[in-house]
């Protein structure tokens, strides 16, 4: 004689099965200790620093010096004469 199944009951075991298994490969794929975590923070802070500090300051900048043929002083042909 066969064994009775129920039909519902066997549908969520196996449904919980593949969440629990697409649950592990999640943890192994996106998982990381808090020491990963902070290493990758410290290096990603350390080249943005870099980046930053080897960055051109451009015109637009308000704590940039205006430099350039604009901003040079100008003389009139009064004064030296």
């Amino acid at each position: 004689m066969a064994d009775i199944v129920n039909l519902r009951q066997a549908r969520k075991q196996k449904a919980r099965a593949d969440k629990e298994r697409l649950a592990e490969q999640n943890r192994t794929l996106h998982g990381r200790s808090k020491a990963d975590r902070e290493r990758d923070r410290l290096i990603a802070d350390k080249a943005e620093k870099f980046v930053a500090g080897h960055r051109r300051k451009t015109s637009s900048d308000p704590d940039s010096p205006n430099i350039g043929p604009k901003s040079a002083p100008r003389f009139s042909d009064k004064s030296d004469a």
